[in-house]
Order: C-alpha cells, then structure tokens, then sequence
C-alpha cells in the first residue's frame, strides 16, 4: 500500500514538472535589432542648417545610406517575438530617414513605422527551370520523339 502511494506522488511530481517545463518552453523570446538616436539627440539637428558631417558627428553615421544617389542616411530598429515553435514574428519596426540636398545641407527628418511599411523583395535568388514536376525517366522517355537524324551529325 506504502508503496503506491509513493508511485502516485512520484507520478504527480513527475507530471507537474513536465507541465512546467511545456509551459517554460512557450515563453515569449524577442530579439532586438538595429539603432536610433534618442529624441534628444535628433532635437540637436536642425533642417537647413546641419550638414551630413555635422549630422554623423551628433548622432554617428548609419549602417545604410541612399543605396544609388548617396541621398540619405537611414537608421533602422526592429524588435521580434518568438513564441514556441512558432516563426518569429517582427512586432515593431521603426526607421528614421534623414535626407540631404544635393549640397549635403540636411532638407527632411522622417520617421516610419512597421504599419507604414509593406514588403518589397529587393533581390530574389529563384531560377526557373523548364522542368517542372517531371521525373527522369518521363523527361528521357519524353525527349524520344524530338530525336532527329540530324542531330546525330548525319
């Protein structure tokens, strides 16, 4: 008797121990990303006046800038959840596009949001292949009727 009822404690100890550790491993995890200058920095730039060596002097240079005409420097934040063995998902971006004249006088101070934002593929790595769902063998047998006498150099 002693010793079922050593089993049925062991078994609850057991059992609530997996319970939290599933219930431990669905915990949200984020993951933070990128950079931008507190307000009180960004208060210190004034448009029309500052140029694009004052600007990296009071707030620093950024990872990117205008991509073809050099327009503009580009700070980006972003903030991912991940939950479980669920995708992480990206809860909050932001972006502060700072651009400058043609002369390198600061013209625009901008700020973007992850709802202002849509997706744009700026490279695709996919090629496309004539083949599509066909096996060896059909692609062999398939290539039969096409075989000429000429192509055998005759």
């Amino acid at each position: 008797m002693r010793n079922k009822s050593r089993a049925s404690i062991m078994a609850i100890r057991a059992a609530s121990f997996g319970l939290i550790f599933a219930l431990g491993a669905c915990t949200a995890k984020y993951q933070n990303h990128g950079y931008i200058p507190p307000k009180e920095d960004l208060d210190q730039i004034t448009v029309g006046v500052d140029t694009r060596s004052s600007v990296a002097d009071k707030i620093g240079t950024p990872a990117s800038a205008g991509v073809l005409t050099n327009s503009g420097y580009y700070y980006v934040r972003s903030r991912k959840r991940a939950l479980g063995p669920l995708a992480n998902r990206e809860i909050e971006r932001e972006v502060l596009a700072i651009s400058f004249s043609e002369a390198g006088v600061v013209q625009n101070i901008e700020r973007f949001g992850l709802e202002d934002g849509r997706v744009v593929a700026l490279e695709r790595r996919v090629t496309s292949s004539a083949v599509s769902n066909k096996t060896f063998l059909r692609q062999l047998l398939g290539s039969i009727g096409r075989i000429t006498p000429a192509g055998f150099g005759g």
